[in-house]
């Protein structure tokens, strides 16, 4: 599987973590910045990141910045993403099984690494229920 990935100056030290992590276990990730932590203005990494996910370049991605925030308004602003900021593993999962979510957002400042790359772990080994219910409501979202 491929994954998009990008965070700001604020969510740079998580995502190297991710980056590693995800690598380690075997995904494809490609790094759509940022790359140093200089501030920086987290749209110009997560628009082009999400626009992969949407586009089928890459499954799924994940956008880090410091509180999630920012990178969830970037992501779900591109057509055929859903992205989720989540700081739980139950919302990981939950967001994978009923929302078929193709994107995870994480704060930085919310979830230590640990807790970080466990959720990580559950949105990318969660796969999506398929339940009538969820995809009919999955398909109003989309418009």
């Amino acid at each position: 599987m491929k994954i998009a990935i990008a965070s700001d100056h604020g969510g740079f030290d998580l995502k190297e973590k991710v980056k590693a992590h995800l690598t380690e276990k075997g995904y494809e990730v490609k790094d759509f910045g940022c790359y140093e932590k200089k501030s920086c203005d987290y749209p110009d990494f997560g628009h082009p990141a999400a626009e992969a996910v949407a586009s089928g370049e890459c499954e799924k991605g994940v956008l880090i910045c410091t509180t999630g925030i920012g990178m969830s308004m970037v992501g779900n602003k591109v057509k055929g993403v859903r992205a989720a900021l989540c700081s739980d593993s139950l919302s990981a999962s939950l967001t994978r099984l009923h929302n078929n979510a193709n994107v995870l957002v994480l704060g930085a400042a919310i979830v230590g690494e640990m807790l970080a790359l466990n959720i990580v772990d559950t949105f990318f080994e969660t796969e999506f229920s398929g339940d009538e219910r969820h995809q009919r409501r999955i398909n109003k979202i989309e418009g």
